[in-house]
């Protein structure tokens, strides 16, 4: 078996939300949110590089996408500050299953407004997750 998690190890959008909503408040959900960074997929060796560094971040984020012969897309990712890996699970949940196409079209930053989670974020960090969306768009062009 191998040492790498997959996407399956975090939950579908269905569920994340329905968890989400079940926290009774912003404390519960920062926790719950830096436990899905826990079980983000490791990076592949070799991709804790520059090549795969978001520029834009307060901390350290690598995203590193890949898409295999049937252009089902995987996507791994870290960080050294851990909500932020929480929130790098959460943009693969809500990415997960979808196409290089569909990556690109779809506004996530709609999705975090309707939670409000951007107004639970520092200024910083709101500036990061944008960084790391843009960027996995810029990677999904190029996987194109």
């Amino acid at each position: 078996m191998s040492k790498y998690k997959f996407m399956s190890d975090l939950p579908n959008r269905e569920k994340w939300l329905r968890n989400f909503s079940r926290c009774r408040n912003w404390e519960e959900k920062y926790l719950y949110i830096i436990e899905l960074g826990k079980r983000l997929p490791l990076l592949p060796l070799g991709t804790r590089t520059t090549n795969y560094l978001i520029s834009g971040c307060q901390s350290k984020v690598w995203i590193v996408m890949h898409t295999n012969d049937n252009g089902d897309v995987k996507f791994y990712g870290d960080s050294d500050a851990a909500i932020v890996k929480g929130l790098i699970a959460i943009i693969f949940i809500l990415y997960q299953g979808l196409t290089l196409n569909e990556i690109i079209k779809l506004d996530i930053n709609l999705f975090f407004h309707e939670i409000s989670l951007i107004k639970h974020l520092t200024p910083y960090r709101s500036q990061g997750l944008e960084a790391i969306v843009k960027n996995i768009r810029t990677q999904a062009i190029s996987l194109l």
